[in-house]
């Protein structure tokens, strides 16, 4: 039975969703399981004339590698959806993680709707190369780091309740592990708060657009990730969006303080989504 071209769009755009998740927006110090406590960063609130792309983000290793030494474990719900971009869901899982220090990650489902096809083509991948990429087993060079970017201040913004540098990153080498884009740099504890780009090198003739966006947030004393959006066009399928969802609840076997008063029972949205 041959795979309705939907789906075959999917599995690509896909790829790319595989990608942001294991490889190619991964820092030296602050993955998907990185943040830090209050007392371990040095204030700068304001960006000193002459300051180079490279001096920011020597910092921001240094307080990584303070944060990372002191996160032991974390836990919460994700919830994995594919969309359309006027919203249609053809898709959603919502799964248990745990990360455990330094290199476990577990993955259990809680519920899926929609496609099956596509939750076993499209979303089952995303966790198994997660856990893969965490205990070692995918390796690439694909740290935020001087030796593979150049980076350039741009200046200064507002990103929430952070005030953020935000630099360019442009990669040294035409990489499909590697990204282009621009990071948002905490200038008060050298974290990131977000990134948004698109990869170094083309991954295929069938997609003719990617770009991502990741968001960091500052819970249990630690920067993790909060929401990772993909954006990909695939020829002759048109636009796909993947959207993951993390809700942590604890760090370091401390509920978090985002989680109290939530209710974690995730319910889904009152439109079925389309199977195939």
């Amino acid at each position: 039975m041959p795979i309705p071209s939907i789906t075959r769009g999917l599995i690509l755009a896909s790829v790319i969703a595989v990608w942001i998740t294991t490889a190619g927006i991964r820092t030296a110090g602050q993955s998907t399981q990185n943040g830090g406590p209050s007392g371990e960063v040095t204030p700068v609130p304001v960006l000193q004339a002459g300051t180079s792309g490279d001096e920011i983000f020597a910092d921001l290793v240094k307080q990584n590698e303070l944060r990372n030494a002191q996160l032991q474990e974390y836990s919460g719900v994700r919830i994995y959806a594919v969309t359309n971009p006027q919203g249609k869901v053809h898709a959603r899982e919502i799964v248990r993680m745990e990360y455990i220090a330094p290199d476990k990650k577990t993955f259990v489902k809680i519920s899926e709707e929609g496609s099956h096809l596509i939750q076993r083509m499209v979303l089952n991948p995303l966790t198994e190369s997660e856990a893969s990429a965490a205990a070692g087993k995918e390796h690439h060079d694909s740290s935020i780091t001087p030796a593979n970017y150049t980076f350039t201040v741009l200046g200064q913004e507002e990103v929430g309740a952070h005030h953020c540098y935000v630099v360019a990153a442009l990669p040294k080498r035409e990489d499909k592990y590697l990204f282009e884009g621009k990071i948002w740099i905490d200038s008060r504890e050298f974290a990131i708060v977000r990134i948004a780009g698109h990869p170094a090198k083309k991954f295929s003739f069938w997609i003719t657009r990617a770009e991502f966006v990741r968001q960091y947030e500052r819970i249990g004393g630690f920067w993790l990730s909060v929401k990772d959006e993909t954006f990909v066009d695939v020829r002759f399928y048109g636009k796909k969006i993947l959207t993951i969802e993390h809700r942590i609840d604890t760090v370091n076997r401390v509920k978090s303080a985002a989680s109290a008063g939530q209710d974690q029972n995730v319910t889904w949205i009152s439109e079925k989504p389309k199977s195939e």
